[in-house]
């Protein structure tokens, strides 16, 4: 219960609105407040009335004054300002002040309501006039009517007062009275520049009604009750002055005449226009509210305002307000008075500025026709509009005639043309004509968009203003309304329109970030381009892929249709680098696109070689050589190219060719600069193949190799066939060293010391007999039985080690016929390092058995080597003439060798 009651207590407005902290203009007894609603973020202006002003202004009088009768003056007041919010509501007329939500009480105790949003009073306007001119001029000192708008930035608010802008305003006061007159059958009575209300489309609205009531002369009945002359004439200075009735701008009709009539408010309005051009901008009444200074000015014809005293204005007057307009308003008697028709019919409004801002306001009952002839014709006079009225007045009008399909166009152009034109126009644009472009060509989602040829002719003038459009709003306001204007334009199925759109590419270049063109722009204008069978589309399309790549193209020109590849001289716009393309896009999207055409004509052709020219500045060295001068030789040789445009290919070819070779040329030369030092330092640290088998380097002379061919003794240092030294190696233990899983065979002792001086070479001829070789039997090593042997299996074996007397498995007698070693064929070195030597193999020439560890390759190489080496001479072996013996042992399978 407690909730309901909070909640009945609350306001209405306080709750569904958004309301400044700060008033921005006070209008009578009245504080304005800027609001928003805050479920529609629909722009209001709340009027706010405090009762503490009341108790204020009758502080001083409060010893002669009772509370009783303060209290009857106050309700009365209160009653008198809820009639003026009431009366809003139930007139609507476009010169009536708009109310959005009625009068309620506040926490405070105070009253507010909610109209149409409004930027001051005409006497707030005159009151900063009058401020300005005092200073010396517009900038002479800071204006009063400051905002903040939605960005947090102060601005003043532009107010002017210029011949057009009165005889506007005017017009629509008199339209308003009109109403009021003729419709609602009401006498105003306060019409002052504080009861008109100038909105934010710098039109004139009546309000202050407080006073409102029937003629005297009605017979119309009404819930309004008629008028006192007696107590709204009489000043209480217990009251505001704001709330009593301002005979400054009162007829003479209400104080001398006790009279209630229209007439009234024509002569009050006479008035209001003498302030207007007076200085300062007052009446030229100065009454003091006092009924007998008021008769007494009224006496003379010299202090009442008449043609004779210019009106009692400072100011010359306007030639039509002084032949036909004032001598028929400011004047004594009512009848003589014109009515608010013949007033608007006056010549004071025969101009074509004020003609044209009235067929503007009737324009919606307007012919298709005369809308047509109207919207053709107003450009020609768009320049002698003052820009307030251009911003204010004539840019709402015309947007509002969006909805027209047939005149779109024509609305368009205009609306430019003002945004153009307006020192404003970006804020102009901004807030007027974005919602009304979005509303307008972008349909709800999930709605398919229907071809309209109107539409389209509207699309086509936004395209060509793109420009403007770009320079008039930020980044984020492009990107959310325009953009998908823009993808309209490119999904057209008209070529025209998706000409236009892509020309309009430069500028989007500049306004949007690189995520957006990567991801939303780019796509649309590859699928173009892909799909697209229109030559000049394709053509255009490849001057899109230009811009993104980072280059410039030609403006929106016309193309020439010929089809012949020649590129007219047309403006060029500036590249942008601000959201250029990267380079694997580049590589990856654009790339495979030029090479899946199929077209070969050369204006294609050469368009297709400026985006080379550009992808040639973003691609890789490696990508150019392999993906990019393939296609572009398949394009060079295509068979409508003239001569100069297949030079124009070589040159981009060879340019391209010598970038590849140069950059290849540096990357190897840093290479091998970088890979010399590393392998010169690698030698430095690597040993000799010499030392990596433990043999020191000596150089081996032709007598050397000699005696070792022949078999003739070289002391104790025996050197290999090759070179390379034997050392003997030191005799190592049995115990100590592990002996491979061998059989050494051994030839039986010689007794005789003279056998091994006198015997002859080591090796016999070819011809040598079997007798010359003892007996060979076997004998195990100490270390290592036989047994032993058999039972590792020969799993261990041993590297082979350089053959000497110390270390060879097969040791032979010194005394024997086989004491010299035997030389070691070349291709024993890539022999595997666990590998057990074959038996000593005889010269003899007959057939070999395959059971002999040598092949018979493996013979022929070292027989030939012996035959080199001896000449093919016969050496002689001791011993030869000995009888033969009967082979056994050894010497029987020595025989099978």
């Amino acid at each position: 219960m407690f909730t309901s009651a909070l909640k009945s207590l609350s306001s209405n407005i306080s709750a569904n609105y958004t309301i400044s902290s700060s008033p921005t203009s006070t209008c009578g007894a009245w504080k304005v407040y800027d609001g928003k609603k805050k479920s529609t973020g629909r722009a209001v202006s709340i009027f706010v009335f405090e009762r503490k002003s009341l108790d204020a202004q009758a502080g001083g009088f409060g010893a002669r004054s009772s509370s009783s009768s303060m209290r009857k003056v106050h309700e009365e007041v209160i009653a008198r300002v809820k009639k003026e919010s009431n009366l809003l509501a139930r007139l609507r007329h476009p010169s009536i002040l708009e109310l959005a939500e009625p009068i309620e009480d506040t926490r405070s105790g105070g009253l507010m309501f909610a109209t149409e949003p409004v930027t001051a009073s005409l006497a707030g306007l005159l009151l900063e006039k009058d401020d300005q001119e005092k200073a010396g001029g517009v900038a002479g000192r800071p204006s009063r009517f400051v905002v903040k708008d939605d960005n947090g930035e102060l601005r003043r608010r532009e107010l002017e007062i210029d011949e057009l802008e009165i005889q506007k305003g005017l017009l629509q006061v008199a339209q308003g009275l009109e109403f009021l007159h003729e419709s609602a059958g009401l006498v105003h009575g306060n019409l002052t520049p504080d009861a008109i209300y100038i909105n934010a489309k710098s039109d004139w609205k009546i309000a202050g009604l407080a006073f409102a009531a029937p003629p005297d002369t009605s017979d119309t009945p009404s819930n309004i009750h008629p008028m006192s002359l007696s107590e709204v004439l009489y000043h209480d200075p217990r009251l505001p002055r704001a709330l009593q009735l301002d005979m400054d701008y009162t007829s003479p009709d209400f104080v001398m005449d006790s009279n209630v009539s229209s007439a009234a408010d024509m002569f009050s309005l006479g008035l209001v226009m003498l302030a207007l051009y007076n200085s300062p901008h007052t009446s030229p009444l100065k009454t003091n509210s006092n009924i007998s200074t008021f008769k007494k000015l009224f006496s003379s014809s010299s202090s009442a305002p008449s043609a004779t005293n210019n009106y009692l204005s400072s100011r010359p007057l306007p030639k039509d307000l002084l032949n036909g307009v004032l001598p028929r308003l400011i004047t004594r008697r009512p009848g003589q008075r014109m009515t608010a028709r013949e007033f608007q019919q006056s010549q004071f409004f025969d101009n074509i500025l004020v003609s044209s801002i009235r067929f503007l306001d009737s324009l919606p009952a307007k012919t298709p026709n005369e809308k047509s002839q109207f919207m053709r014709g107003l450009p020609k006079i768009l320049d002698q509009f003052p820009r307030a009225v251009l911003e204010k007045k004539v840019l709402p009008a015309l947007l509002e005639e969006m909805k027209d399909r047939d005149i779109l166009f024509l609305v368009l152009q205009n609306a430019f043309r003002i945004v153009k034109s307006l020192p404003s126009g970006r804020r102009a644009f901004a807030e007027k004509v974005i919602p009304k472009l979005r509303e307008t060509f972008t349909a709800p989602k999930g709605t398919a968009n229907e071809r309209d040829s109107a539409k389209e002719a509207g699309l086509v003038v936004v395209l060509e203003n793109i420009e403007l459009i770009g320079e008039s709003c930020s980044g984020k306001e492009f990107k959310e309304n325009i953009l998908p204007i823009l993808q309209l334009g490119l999904e057209s199925h008209t070529h025209s329109i998706v000409d236009k759109s892509l020309g309009c590419l430069p500028t989007i270049m500049a306004v949007l970030d690189f995520s957006t063109i990567k991801h939303e722009v780019f796509p649309i204008v590859a699928a173009v381009f892909s799909k697209t069978s229109s030559l000049g589309i394709k053509i255009r399309g490849l001057q899109a892929f230009v811009i993104l790549c980072g280059g410039s193209s030609v403006s929106n020109g016309v193309l020439e249709d010929g089809l012949d590849g020649a590129v007219q001289p047309l403006k060029s716009t500036k590249p942008s680098n601000n959201a250029v393309l990267d380079k694997y896009t580049v590589q990856e999207k654009i790339v495979p696109l030029l090479k899946a055409m199929k077209t070969k004509e050369p204006a294609v052709m050469m368009a297709a070689l400026a985006v080379f020219k550009q992808v040639g500045k973003l691609a890789d060295t490696e990508f150019l050589a392999m993906e990019c001068l393939p296609i572009l030789w398949g394009f060079s040789l295509g068979p409508l190219l003239n001569l100069e445009q297949f030079q124009e290919y070589m040159a981009l070819i060879k340019s391209l060719s010598a970038r590849i070779e140069n950059e290849q040329i540096r990357k190897l030369r840093e290479l091998s600069s970088s890979s010399s030092a590393t392998r010169s330092n690698d030698l430095m640290n690597v040993e000799s193949t010499d030392t990596f088998f433990g043999n020191d380097r000596k150089d081996v002379g032709e007598s050397d190799f000699e005696r070792l061919v022949l078999g003739r003794g070289a002391g104790n240092n025996t050197s290999g066939m090759f070179g390379d030294e034997l050392r003997s190696q030191p005799q190592q233990s049995q115990a100590s060293r592990a002996a491979p899983p061998v059989f050494s065979w051994s030839t039986p002792a010689t007794t005789s010391a003279q056998h091994n001086a006198n015997r002859g070479p080591t090796m016999n001829s070819m011809g040598a007999s079997l007798n010359d070789f003892a007996a060979l039997k076997p004998t195990p090593l100490p270390s290592a039985g036989l047994g032993n042997s058999m039972t590792n299996g020969f799993s261990a074996m041993a590297p082979m080690q350089p053959l000497n007397k110390q270390s060879s498995p097969w040791s032979m007698n010194p005394s024997g016929p086989m004491s010299q070693p035997v030389p070691t064929p070349a291709h024993s070195q890539t022999q595997p390092s666990f590998f057990i030597p074959p038996p000593p193999k005889s010269t003899l020439p007959f057939p070999q058995s395959s059971n002999a560890a040598l092949s018979a390759q493996n013979q022929s190489a070292i027989q030939n080597q012996y035959q080199q080496g001896l000449g093919g001479s016969r050496l002689q072996m001791n011993g030869a003439n000995q009888p033969v013996q009967k082979k056994t042992g050894l010497d029987a399978y020595e025989s099978l060798l």
